[in-house]
C-alpha cells in the first residue's frame, strides 16, 4: 500500500518544492492514516513515521515540507524520501541501537550569499522498534536526488514462551 507522508520536519533551503508523483487521491497524511499494525504488534508503519523528530541545524526559519513516500508488504517497510540537489557522497544513513538517522549536506554554490542558510540541509531521526524490523539489515541507495531505504521486517514466529511437548504412551521405547 501507498501512502504520501509529509513530515513537517525536513530542513532545507532549497527552493524547489518537493511533489509527490502519485495522484492525490492515492496520498493519505500519515497522521489521519488507520493503518493495520504488523502481528498485531504494539508498534506499525504510522508509529514509526510519526516518531520522526526535528533535526537541528543552523537553517533558521527556511524549513520546507518534504514528501516521503512509503510502501508496505509483508516482508519489509520501504521509505522514498527526496533529498533534492543531494549526492550519495552528502547523504549518511546509519542505525544506532533503534534510531535510524539520515543526514545530508550539500554544497555551497558560488552564486549564493555569504552565510550557511544557503546550504541545503536534511537531518532526520527515526526511532525504529528493533523487535519488528532487522535493525542490522536497513539498506539505503540514492540515485537520481532520492534516497530508498529499506527495512525488512522479523519474521513472526509464533509466541516465544510457548514450547510443544512430544507425548509418549507410558512404556513406549523412545528409540526412533
Amino acid at each position: 500500500m501507498r501512502r504520501c507522508i509529509s513530515p513537517a520536519t525536513t530542513t532545507t533551503t532549497t527552493t524547489a518544492a518537493v511533489t509527490s508523483s502519485s495522484p492525490a487521491s492515492s496520498c493519505r497524511d500519515v497522521d489521519s492514516a488507520d493503518m493495520l499494525e504488523p502481528h498485531n504488534a504494539p508498534t506499525s508503519k504510522a508509529r514509526l513515521l510519526s516518531l520522526m523528530e526535528t533535526g537541528l541545524s543552523s537553517t533558521v526559519g527556511m524549513s520546507r515540507l518534504g514528501r516521503w513516500l512509503t510502501k508496505e508488504d509483508n516482508d519489509a517497510v520501504y521509505l522514498k524520501v527526496p533529498m533534492s540537489g543531494m549526492t550519495k557522497e552528502q547523504v549518511k544513513v546509519r542505525a544506532e541501537k533503534n534510531i535510524l538517522v539520515i543526514k545530508g549536506e550539500g554544497e555551497k554554490q558560488p552564486w549564493d550569499s555569504e552565510d550557511d542558510s544557503a546550504v541545503p540541509r536534511y537531518n532526520r531521526r527515526m526511532e525504529i522498534p528493533a523487535d519488528v524490523y532487522k535493525m542490522h539489515k536497513i539498506k539505503a541507495e540514492m540515485k537520481n536526488g532520492i534516497l530508498w531505504v529499506t527495512l525488512l521486517k522479523v519474521k513472526e514466529e509464533g509466541p516465544k514462551n510457548i514450547f510443544h511437548v512430544n507425548l509418549k504412551l507410558r512404556g513406549e521405547s523412545s528409540s526412533p
